[in-house]
């Protein structure tokens, strides 16, 4: 690449980070479904033209900032998934991902507010479920697709749920609480969905969250 090439890169990276930005900073202020591209490129700074070079419409805008932010969650979770390997909790997988959360918390309330738009919400559940099954699969090796199926699907939606409810009421509960409860969540179900399949007997340790101490 040479040099007006590289400074075109550079260009473009800059635009639509700007274009992100000002679609973010106006989700804050009104319903995604009111925001036109006039209102994103005003925002913005730009002209319509350079919109258009990027992105078909403010769906595709929108779009592009759910994956940039899905991104940033599998980069966390590549970087903390041997933690959860060795010790079998959510925890060190968990905590950093809602660190990433609560810092970004003004832009993941309107996105979780506009998902009919997106489906932000669907997507957050594949990344958990992309990730959830090998990982579940290497713990509980007789468990059918379908339990791992259910249990994924109740783990990913659970967890999202609860972070919902804990933005509704501002983040009243501790984070460490929250953590936990997590923890809790995911035990609970790998017990209650496996167990028809022998994974736990009676009076065991669970193998998820025992790092804990706790057992649920």
């Amino acid at each position: 690449m040479n040099k007006v090439e590289k400074g075109e890169d550079r260009r473009s990276r800059r635009s639509q980070k700007l274009l992100k930005k000002g679609l973010l900073e106006l989700m804050l202020e009104k319903r995604f479904s009111a925001i036109s591209v006039r209102d994103v490129t005003e925002r913005a700074d730009m002209n319509r033209g350079t919109f258009y070079l990027h992105y078909p419409d403010t769906t595709a805008l929108l779009q592009s900032v759910e994956t940039d932010m899905l991104a940033e969650a599998q980069l966390l979770i590549d970087e903390h998934i041997a933690e959860f390997e060795a010790g079998g909790s959510l925890r060190p997988v968990f905590k950093p991902i809602l660190d990433y959360i609560v810092k970004h918390r003004p832009e993941f309330e309107a996105l979780f507010a506009n998902n009919s738009t997106s489906n932000f919400t669907d997507r957050l559940q594949e990344l958990i479920h992309r990730n959830g099954v090998s990982l579940v699969r290497a713990k509980f090796h007789t468990a059918s697709s379908a339990q791992m199926d259910f249990l994924i699907s109740f783990i990913g939606y659970g967890l999202i749920g609860l972070i919902k409810t804990w933005f509704d009421q501002d983040m009243v509960l501790p984070r460490e609480d929250l953590v936990r409860q997590a923890d809790r969540l995911v035990n609970g179900a790998a017990m209650g969905i496996l167990s028809d399949a022998g994974e736990f007997k009676k009076n065991e340790t669970p193998h998820i969250g025992a790092e804990t101490g706790e057992n649920v």
